[in-house]
Formats: C-alpha cells, sequence, structure tokens
C-alpha cells in the first residue's frame, strides 16, 4: 500500500510540475507577446514623433536657416557666384599645395554625394508637393547655395589638421572646435553626421538601388544587395584615394549620360519645352489658391517643396561637402573653396533644372495628372523609345551607389574625429554591411530619421558659418580682392 501511495504521490507530483511549467511557459509567452504588441505601438509612436518632428524641422525653422544664411553670405561676400567660371576653370588644373587628393578628385566626391536620388526623384518630388514653380525656388536656392558652399569649404580647409601619417582631417567639427573652442557642438556635428551616413548616405540609397532594379529587371533585392556590397567594398576598402580615382572617372560621365537622357526626353517634347518654363515662372509667383486639401497658395508651397529640394539636392549648409574639400591638395583656401563651389552649380543650377524641365515638359506633353513622384519620372523617362526605364533604371543605380562611396568619406571622417584611427577598422565593416540590410528592408522610419539627422546636422553647421563670416570674408578678401590666387 505504501509503495502505490507513493507512486500516487509521486505522479501527481509531476503532473503538478508539469502543469506548473505550462502556466509558467504561458504566462511569459504571454508576457512576451504583450510586451511586443506594446513594442510594436511603441515603435509606431515613435515613428509617428519623428515623421512629425521631420516636418516641423524641415518646414520654416530650417528653410529659413538656410536659406537666410545664403543669402546672407551672399551679400556679405559680395556675390562671390559671380567667380564660377575661376572655380571651373581652377578645378580642371593641378595644385602643388598641401593635401591628400587633387582638388577635382574633392569636387568629384562631393558631387558623387549629391548626384544622386535627390536630383531625379527628389526634383519629382517638389514638382508633385509643390506644383511646376517649385523647380524655380529648388533652382533659386542653388544660386544663393554657392556661397554657403564657398564659406563652409574655406573655413574647413583653414581649420584643418593633419595627423602623424600627414593625411589630412576637417570638416565643420574641426571649424567648430578650432575656430569657435565649443568641443561640445563639434562632437554633436560628427554623432549627427553618422547618423546621416548610416540612413541616408547608406540605408537609403542601397534600397532605392535594389527597390528599382527590382522593377525594372526583376533582380532580387538580396542579389542586388550582394552585388552592391561587393562592388562598393572593393572601393572602399582602398581608402580615400581609390574613392577619388573612381568618382573623378564615374561621376562626370554619368551626369553627362543623364542630361543626354534629359534631353532626348525634351526633345520628343520640344513642342512643350517654351510652355514649360513658361509654367514653372508663372507659377512660381501664383498667389491663387491651392485646392485638393492644402491650405494656402501656390507661391507658398512652391517656395517651401521648392527651396527644401533644393537645399536636400546640393547640402549647401549641411556641413558635409566641405568635410571632403579638407583632404584637397590646394594651397590656399580660398581656391579650393571656389572649386567646392561650382559643386552645387552643377548639381542644383544645372542638373536639377534640367532634370525639372523636363519633367514639367512631359507632363504637358502627355497631359496626366495623378502621379507619384517616382512615377513623374519614370513616365517622363518611359517616352524615350529605346528603354527609358532601364536607361534611368541604370542612372539611378550608379548615381545612388556614388552617393554610398561618398558618404562613406564623410562617415570615416566623423568616426575618426569621435575615436581615432583604431575606429576605422569597424566602421568600414558596419558600413559596408548597412548596404545589405538597406537593400532587402523597408526603409520609412529610416527616412524620416535620415531627415532629421542631416537638419541637425545643419544647425551647427550654419552656426560656425554666421559666427566666422568675418574670418571668411578676411580670407577672400587677402587671396582674391587683395592678393593673388596662385599665393
Amino acid at each position: 500500500m505504501c509503495y502505490v501511495f507513493l507512486i500516487f504521490v509521486r505522479v501527481w507530483r509531476n503532473m503538478i510540475e508539469a502543469a506548473f511549467r505550462v502556466a509558467v511557459i504561458r504566462v511569459a509567452v504571454g508576457f512576451a507577446m504583450t510586451n511586443f504588441y506594446l513594442m510594436g505601438e511603441r515603435m509606431e509612436l515613435f515613428s509617428n514623433i519623428i515623421n512629425t518632428f521631420n516636418k516641423w524641422l524641415w518646414g520654416a525653422p530650417l528653410l529659413v536657416l538656410l536659406m537666410g544664411a545664403h543669402i546672407y553670405l551672399t551679400f556679405r561676400l559680395k556675390f562671390i557666384q559671380r567667380y564660377i567660371p575661376l572655380g571651373i576653370k581652377l578645378s580642371l588644373q593641378k595644385d602643388s599645395g598641401e593635401g591628400n587628393i587633387s582638388p577635382f578628385g574633392a569636387l568629384a566626391i562631393a558631387l558623387a554625394a549629391t548626384i544622386g536620388t535627390g536630383n531625379i526623384i527628389g526634383v519629382g518630388t517638389a514638382i508633385v508637393l509643390g506644383g511646376p514653380g517649385a523647380v524655380f525656388w529648388c533652382w533659386l536656392s542653388g544660386v544663393f547655395g554657392i556661397a554657403t558652399k564657398y564659406s563652409e569649404a574655406l573655413l574647413s580647409i583653414k581649420y584643418r589638421v593633419s595627423d602623424s601619417e600627414g593625411i589630412m582631417h576637417g570638416g565643420p567639427m574641426y571649424v567648430i572646435e578650432r575656430g569657435m573652442n565649443q568641443k561640445w557642438l563639434a562632437v554633436l556635428f560628427a554623432l549627427f553626421t553618422l547618423c546621416a551616413c548610416a540612413g541616408i548616405g547608406n540605408l537609403a540609397q542601397s534600397n532605392a538601388v535594389s527597390t528599382f532594379t527590382s522593377e525594372a529587371f526583376g533582380v532580387k533585392p538580396w542579389i542586388t544587395g550582394l552585388c552592391q556590397m561587393f562592388f562598393i567594398a572593393l572601393i572602399v576598402f582602398g581608402g580615400i584615394k581609390s574613392i577619388s580615382r573612381i568618382c573623378s572617372a564615374l561621376v562626370p560621365f554619368m551626369a553627362v549620360f543623364y542630361i543626354i537622357g534629359c534631353f532626348a526626353v525634351m526633345f520628343i517634347c520640344r513642342a512643350t519645352i517654351i510652355p514649360a518654363i513658361s509654367l514653372i515662372l508663372s507659377d512660381a509667383f501664383s498667389f491663387k489658391a491651392v485646392s485638393g486639401g492644402f491650405c494656402g497658395t501656390a507661391i507658398m508651397l512652391a517656395m517651401r517643396y521648392g527651396i527644401a529640394r533644393g537645399l536636400f539636392s546640393n547640402e549647401s549648409g549641411m556641413g558635409s561637402a566641405p568635410i571632403i574639400a579638407a583632404n584637397a591638395m590646394t594651397r590656399n583656401p580660398v581656391r579650393q573653396a571656389l572649386i567646392s563651389s561650382t559643386g552645387t552649380f552643377w548639381d542644383t543650377v544645372c542638373v536639377c533644372a534640367i532634370t525639372g524641365i523636363t519633367m514639367v515638359a512631359a507632363v504637358l506633353h502627355t497631359d496626366f495628372s495623378s502621379f507619384k513622384a517616382q512615377e513623374l519620372t519614370k513616365t517622363a523617362f518611359n517616352l524615350l523609345p529605346w528603354g527609358g526605364i532601364s536607361f534611368l533604371a541604370v542612372a539611378l543605380a550608379v548615381f545612388a551607389c556614388t552617393t554610398i562611396m561618398g558618404w562613406f568619406c564623410y562617415g570615416e571622417q566623423a568616426i575618426h574625429y569621435l575615436g581615432g584611427k583604431k575606429t576605422l577598422f569597424l566602421f568600414r565593416i558596419i558600413f559596408v554591411g548597412l548596404i545589405y540590410v538597406g537593400s532587402v528592408s523597408k526603409l520609412d522610419l529610416v527616412w524620416n530619421l535620415s531627415d532629421v539627422a542631416n537638419g541637425l546636422m545643419a544647425i551647427p553647421n550654419i552656426i560656425s558659418l554666421i559666427v566666422l563670416s568675418g574670418v571668411i570674408v578676411k580670407e577672400t578678401g587677402r587671396y582674391l580682392v587683395h592678393g593673388s590666387i596662385d599665393d
């Protein structure tokens, strides 16, 4: 009896223990699922907060700050834009000054980072949201932005430093630390640069390539991601000189290739080119009320989206391009600053303007009105009889890859400033790995975070430009007005 009783007790004990384990597992799973659900809610809340903040940041505050700085520096420097022909001439010459890459190589990397999806898809976005008049305000932001691009490059070269291996390091973080003695603000700029480098400079670009090649050629995103990883790794692990050589050869060729495609579309729509230009100019100054749920007038929307896309395209005032300008071989800061300022001229004043006119002319030619930004670009190039969509896919892929290379240089300089040389190898591994992540992911939150990081980069950079504007004027007068540019 005792033996039977012991067996009975043992069985019940095992059943109770099993039931307890099941209960614990159920509680744990329920707790995990509840937290997962709450995490999803928190992520959605976080995404909404970022989206709201992004819209506010890239609304009136940042547009006024950036455009105000453009206009202020333009008049402070007595319209430095008139020296653009000299800057173009200098970009084609060699320089014997200190530095690691040629003046044109530095310009090519900066152009690689700016000429990309912003010039193609971004202009389409501006037209859809702000109307045809947005093209004019986008172009105007580029004209005034030349002064800002010149100023930030000049300061970046003046305050650059050389390490023990003779490699130059510069950018707004060094300007803020050495020129303004504000180390904390310099660290913030470097951190914002890293965030933008990972987002808009990598994840968003690789995603754009994989998405468009999948739609145009049916290639799986993971295959595109691996190809991009391999191609970019071969180049960036070769260092800044390798990137400079590739960009110097690839960027001018692809820019001309893309512009020829735009001219081909213009030829097909030649009957609507003059009406398109006329519509752009008239809509840019139209005070007619806007329907369709928008509040305000056409001019308000055109200014808002045109200026925003222009600033986003040429990055004048964000502080990214001067990071690479500091590596250029130049005998004085003004020479490379003039060369760097031509980047905004080529990027926005030329490429964005041509893109805008092409798209508006295509709209008038085909008479369609219901479209999204990317569909507008596709529809315009689909007018080409010899594979317009394939042409556009190749252009976007190459532009996006060169943008990744350019932003790699910016991120590398930022991580070097924060952690020194020992952090560079780990940064390169992570950067290349993010290319695959971007290719196979959905990146709505990343786009918004990247926009926020870009906007936050601009704030300390613009502060340094205003505070040190006297230095900019003095250096400009020393070499360009009272002295010689060859000194």
